[in-house]
């Protein structure tokens, strides 16, 4: 089970990115999978996830609006669209896969795998 992120960079407040999470080694079908950020000095937080088969999603109240998740079950890739970036999104972003198809909640004990991480920077 491999989760290779990417598309993360240096961009000015207002701007946006685009995070790619490509995964092999399973199919996305049987899993939750999202997003998790962590910023200098503080925890790792939920950012959004996506669930399999409702498809229902979550985003973290100070993403909302800002931030859209899509997964492509047959490229086996998640994406997370990050629009009117702030400064305080700074942070290195990890895609994560949850162990079960459907949470309720996104918390780093229900993760069995994580990437290596993009490094997000907004900043003027």
């Amino acid at each position: 089970v491999q989760l290779q992120a990417s598309g993360g960079g240096m961009v000015q407040p207002g701007g946006s990115l685009r995070l790619s999470c490509a995964a092999s080694g399973f199919s996305l079908d049987g899993h939750a999978i999202g997003w998790f950020r962590q910023a200098p000095g503080k925890a790792r937080e939920g950012v959004s996830y996506i669930n399999t088969g409702t498809g229902s999603t979550y985003y973290a109240d100070s993403v909302t609006g800002r931030f859209s998740i899509s997964r492509d079950n047959v490229e086996n890739m998640v994406y997370l669209q990050m629009d009117s970036l702030k400064p305080e999104d700074t942070g290195v972003y990890y895609c994560a896969r949850s162990r079960f198809r459907s949470v309720v909640v996104f918390a780093p004990d229900l993760i069995d795998y994580w990437g290596q991480g993009t490094q997000v920077t907004v900043s003027s």
